[in-house]
């Protein structure tokens, strides 16, 4: 009832309405619509609790980078600060996970403090908030409706850039990061033509294997938790590291796999729009303000005058960076399953059932070449970062550093709204899918076809397996009973499976992004062992001595 008055003219002026089961899922919706579109992405509730459950999906858009524009209506002038019904404070809440808040303290202002709110989005990229009294949606004013106003980023300072293509042309084994920057820069091309100019292996940043096509002979998969060791041990020979448009996020840049990879010796030019993430976490050499591919064009032009140290040993480097690549996906091949005392005990007591890993690898040899991927925080879901590699940006979609559960379902109906030619598939943990499955109700209602891959192996896995790791196997709170996911699904109006043979893992996936383009989101269940993958953080715990 608060934004009534609002939704009444929606219809009018051409502006689709989504009604959502859930708030938290609507701003997940909208986070995914922007980062597909590359456009704003819009959600709207009822003020108070309507609001309060805005504030997980806007928090994970925050360290997505994601332009949201979250429009909460507050209570009415006239009752506001008497404790009416459904009344909060709603600034405050959102003051630390946005990038711009307005208040809309005069209905005059309204066209004036919207304009803002949706340039300041474009401009610092994350979502912001238009705070409305539910009264202000009223009345009639004369207005000057402005006009978008979009800042174009430059490459960075001249010294700067001077300075890096020095570092560049004296390197004997350069060796890039391409992260999200990249792709919200529209700047994988450019990136694809520096590293050939350098013949300079291409590493992708956590959670960001979108920014770089993985046919590329450079290509050398994601840095980071359960990342791939071909970029990690590429990346360990470096002496000079351009991490072009990347925070360099200190969960991205964790040893993994045993491999504590990061070149300490190396120099290192980091590229960020925001100079206030620039050698926050790692030393630096040289730091550039820019945007990323803007400053990867003008490394190009300035590096295409030099000559290049690298060019002498291209042909060994190239060997080498091949000879990695083949390992690392032979090791793939054959880690068919997990290998830790704990995984081989439970997959014992469950031979029937899939292994995760060679699940994901079933996933990856059938997922379509235009897919988009959402994936779950989980320790299934962490483990398909070994797995998913993408030939286009705007592909893959993770809850970042927030690492919230829940997120991947609805974000992907919200990709889905943007980009609905393309095949949209959220990879899922029973846990999170809990938090998360009533949106099947949306896509059947709204008719947003999406596929959901759950992976049902009765347990909470990430937590789980610090209790294996650290509380010698006293599980408290992490096993799960589930009802048949599969089922649930039907009921709803969607189509579900429950698929438990590896041979029927590509042809489900398959059927079910057909299904899309007959209207229909297909719920694929499935059975997987209990094995678990290493955990997020060995130094987050520690063992505790009991009494």
């Amino acid at each position: 009832s608060a934004c009534m008055d609002a939704l009444d003219l929606f219809p009018a002026a051409g502006i689709r309405y989504i009604p959502v089961v859930h708030e938290q899922g609507g701003g997940h919706m909208a986070d995914g619509y922007a980062r597909v579109s590359g456009r704003h992405g819009v959600c709207m509730a009822q003020n108070g609790p309507g609001i309060t459950n805005f504030v997980t999906a806007v928090a994970a858009a925050y360290w997505a980078h994601s332009p949201v524009v979250v429009i909460t209506p507050e209570s009415g002038t006239m009752t506001m600060g008497l404790g009416g019904f459904q009344e909060t404070d709603q600034l405050p809440i959102f003051s630390k996970i946005t990038k711009f808040q307005a208040h809309v303290n005069n209905p005059r202002r309204m066209a004036e403090l919207t304009g803002r709110a949706f340039d300041r989005a474009m401009l610092e990229m994350g979502p912001t908030q238009l705070n409305i009294p539910r009264d202000f949606f009223y009345g009639d004013y004369d207005y000057e409706i402005p006009a978008p106003i979009r800042i174009e980023r430059g490459p960075g300072g001249e010294r700067s850039l001077e300075e890096a293509a020095e570092l560049l042309a004296s390197a004997q084994f350069p060796v890039i990061i391409s992260g999200g920057g990249v792709v919200m820069s529209e700047g994988v091309e450019a990136c694809v033509k520096l590293a050939e100019l350098l013949s300079a292996p291409v590493v992708n940043s956590y959670l960001h294997n979108d920014s770089f096509p993985a046919s590329h002979p450079l290509w050398a998969g994601p840095l980071g938790y359960q990342g791939s060791k071909a970029g990690m041990k590429l990346i360990a020979r470096a002496d000079v590291v351009l991490a072009l448009g990347t925070r360099l996020g200190p969960f991205g840049t964790l040893p993994q796999h045993g491999l504590d990879y990061w070149p300490r010796q190396a120099k290192v030019i980091q590229v960020d729009a925001d100079p206030r993430v620039l050698g926050l976490v790692k030393k630096i050499s040289v730091g550039i303000a820019g945007d990323a591919k803007a400053a990867a064009e003008a490394l190009i032009e300035r590096l295409k005058a030099k000559v290049l140290a690298c060019q002498a040993n291209r042909e060994e480097r190239l060997k080498v960076i091949r000879g990695e690549k083949q390992a690392w996906e032979q090791e793939l091949n054959e880690w068919t399953h997990e290998r830790d005392p704990y995984s081989l005990d439970v997959i014992r007591q469950e031979p029937h059932l899939m292994h995760p890993r060679q699940l994901l690898r079933e996933l990856e040899k059938a997922m379509p070449k235009e897919a988009m991927v959402s994936t779950d925080i989980g320790n299934i879901c962490s483990v398909a970062n070994s797995y998913l590699r993408f030939e286009r940006p705007r592909s893959m979609f993770a809850a970042m550093s927030f690492g919230n559960c829940g997120y991947a379902f609805p974000c992907i109906i919200g990709a889905k709204v943007a980009a609905p030619e393309r095949p949209a598939i959220a990879y899922v943990g029973d846990g999170a899918w809990g938090m998360s499955f009533g949106e099947i109700l949306t896509c059947v209602r709204e008719k947003i076809p999406v596929t959901a891959v759950v992976f049902n192996n009765r347990q909470w896995g990430a937590e789980k397996k610090n209790q294996v790791d650290f509380y010698s196997r006293r599980f408290v709170g992490t096993d799960l009973e589930n009802p048949s996911f599969a089922a649930i699904a039907k009921a709803m109006g969607a189509e579900g499976f429950v698929i438990d043979r590896l041979s029927d893992v590509g042809p489900a996936l398959r059927q079910a992004c057909k299904a899309q383009e007959e209207g229909k989101t297909t719920v694929l269940e499935m059975m997987v062992s209990r094995e678990l993958g290493d955990p997020f953080r060995r130094d987050a715990l520690s063992k505790p001595k009991r009494f």
